[in-house]
Parts: structure tokens; C-alpha cells; sequence
């Protein structure tokens, strides 16, 4: 994810941030991980696309996105699945899951992409997960209960 509209509506609310650094892992803890990252490095997004339905089973996935960098597996490895993508292409955006009991624990990996998407179920304290936008509200649910005072976007937020 880049662009400079785009880093704008995702940190309109960065006084509410995780503290850093911060784990998490799956759910049988074959996979545990650490996040380094500053934490105004940090970007807080729901995504409504089918692709994050589908793989949550649920309207959203909720997303803590950080420089790749900071981001380090300190037990087990992941095991991944490749999906098309409208901003990298097709067969392009890397989920990571544990290959053990399949919780989803990372996303937005693909070419040209510097950051890496955690999702927010997977820390071990996700209370501090504060989204800043809602991006493919196109692909939305009417079920699906989303703030009301939060930026929306059709798709991303730099398009």
C-alpha cells in the first residue's frame, strides 16, 4: 500500500496505536512472531474485499500493516497461499497461515510491496487494534457493522 493520500487516511488516527514492540501467533502457538516496527509506522485498516471474507469467514479482515522488516517469525514457519490482486496482479498477494492449524496470521506480501499485513486477531493483544479506514467497502456486506465515523473507500484509498 502506498501514496501520500493514502498514508493520510491511515494515519488519521494514529494517537491510538499498539505499543511496540508486540507478538502474537496462531492459535495451537506452532507459529509465534514479533513486531519491532516504530509505532508511527504503523497503519490500522479494515478490509472488505471477498478475498479477506473468504478467508476469515467472516466481513472483514482487520489489519495491522508494518515495514516487512520489523516483522519476524520467532517459532515455526508459515505456509502460504497466493490469490489474484488488483493492485499487484495475479496469483500475487501472499496470505501467510500456520500449517498446523490454519489461523491466518499475515497478507498484502507480493511484489513491489514493502509492508506486511498482521492480522489484528493474531496478536496477543489486539485491544489496541484502532482501524483508521474501511478500503473495499465495493466488496462490503450489509451484515457486516462498520463505524460510521471512519473514512471509506470504494477500493483503496489512493485510487
Amino acid at each position: 500500500m502506498g501514496g501520500a493520500r493514502q498514508n493520510a487516511a491511515l494515519t488519521t488516527l494514529s494517537s491510538f496505536m499498539i505499543k511496540t514492540p508486540f507478538t502474537g501467533g496462531c492459535v495451537c502457538g506452532a507459529v509465534r512472531y514479533e513486531c519491532s516496527t516504530a509505532p508511527a509506522e504503523i497503519q490500522m485498516f479494515k478490509c472488505h474485499c471477498r478475498d479477506c471474507q473468504h478467508v476469515t469467514g467472516g466481513g472483514h479482515t482487520p489489519v495491522v500493516y508494518v515495514p516487512a522488516s520489523t516483522f519476524k517469525l520467532t517459532r515455526g514457519k508459515l505456509s502460504y497461499f497466493t490469490t489474484n490482486s488488483e493492485m499487484m496482479g495475479p496469483h500475487s498477494h501472499r496470505r501467510g497461515f500456520c500449517p498446523e492449524c490454519g489461523s491466518r496470521i499475515t497478507g498484502g506480501e507480493g511484489p513491489g510491496m514493502t509492508g506486511i499485513g498482521i492480522t489484528a486477531g493474531s496478536l496477543d493483544d489486539p485491544s489496541g487494534f484502532k482501524p483508521a479506514v474501511d478500503i473495499w467497502m465495493s466488496d462490503a456486506q450489509s451484515w457486516d457493522l462498520v463505524d460510521p465515523t471512519l473514512p471509506k473507500f470504494e477500493k483503496y484509498p489512493d485510487r
